[in-house]
């Protein structure tokens, strides 16, 4: 089967002449919607989610870039043609696809790129060296690190503590057992050291989790607080009444007084996220709710106050 040229620009929808700015934000974006997380079961998102974490790992390397916009569409010719000489960093390379091994990528990357794309070239990490005599040795070589996002629940953030997950990295899906610390704030890293991509007669790299948290039916997050409305019927706003509140730790109890109008907040200390001492709150909101129907016998009881009542709200 021919190897096929890829348009990584393409998959990424952004120009050629695009910043890394530009090509790591548009990564960010198309990365979150293709997430396998996100789509469960879904093989056509993840088959695209690995072709734009291939897209991104030739884009946002200076090197690779500019190896693959110098060769281009045409990329077979240049092969054919034995395309090579002095490569980055010195080093003579040319490409015939042979003695790659570039794993979690697509025919094109590794006959492209092969084991080199982890290391880089000229003497980087992993990468190949000039001794003081001027013949190359190879220096022991490491995996790629990978970076990929773990979705939780905030019940799952406030709990913390150990849980099986599944990721899914460029070799596929892999189960792992892992301590997330309770109360980790959304960005936050969690490495896991030799998870990541394999490299014969090396080591392998890291595996990065990205914490990142699910949306929730009930709450908002602003920092470490958490912020939601607390439903009111009228009479309980005009009499006051004790409100059971549903908390990630579970309910509370709280006081509602006489005489609280929509939008009365009430403070909820140290149920928000977070750990110990620096864990926050939750902030609720009033919200007094009308019923949208009444009875005859309720409405004629609504009408009768409204007659009787002094009180005016314009």
């Amino acid at each position: 089967m021919a190897v096929q040229y890829k348009d990584y620009y393409k998959l990424l929808g952004v120009d050629k002449n695009s910043s890394d700015e530009v090509i790591a934000k548009a990564f960010k974006k198309l990365a979150r919607k293709y997430h396998p997380d996100l789509n469960p079961n879904n093989k056509e998102a993840e088959e695209h989610f690995k072709e734009i974490n291939e897209a991104y790992e030739v884009l946002k390397d200076p090197e690779k870039r500019r190896l693959y916009d110098q060769l281009g569409p045409n990329w077979q010719n240049a092969q054919h043609q034995g395309f090579g000489g002095q490569g980055f960093g010195g080093t003579h390379f040319t490409f015939d696809g042979k003695g790659f091994d570039g794993a979690g990528f697509s025919d094109f990357f590794e006959t492209l790129f092969g084991d080199k794309a982890r290391g880089g070239f000229g003497g980087g990490r992993g990468g190949f060296g000039a001794d003081p005599f001027g013949s190359f040795s190879q220096r022991p070589r490491r995996g790629r690190d990978v970076e990929t996002e773990l979705f939780l629940s905030l019940e799952e953030v406030a709990k913390g503590g150990s849980r099986k997950v599944t990721v899914n990295t460029p070799n596929g899906p892999k189960q792992l057992d892992i301590r997330v610390p309770a109360g980790i704030e959304e960005g936050k890293k969690l490495r896991l050291q030799g998870q990541g991509t394999p490299m014969p007669g090396g080591t392998a790299g890291d595996l990065f989790l990205k914490i990142r948290y699910k949306p929730h039916d009930r709450f908002k997050v602003e920092g470490r607080d958490l912020i939601c409305d607390l439903p009111i019927t009228p009479w309980e706003a005009v009499l006051g009444t004790k409100a059971s509140v549903k908390t990630l730790d579970g309910e509370v109890e709280i006081n509602v007084p006489a005489g609280t109008s929509s939008g009365r907040k009430f403070r909820l200390r140290g149920k928000g996220l977070g750990s110990g001492n620096n864990r926050g709150d939750i902030l609720l909101q009033a919200m007094i709710k009308v019923p949208a129907t009444l009875k005859d016998e309720e409405k004629v009881l609504w009408d009768k106050l409204a007659a009787l009542s002094s009180y005016r709200a314009r």
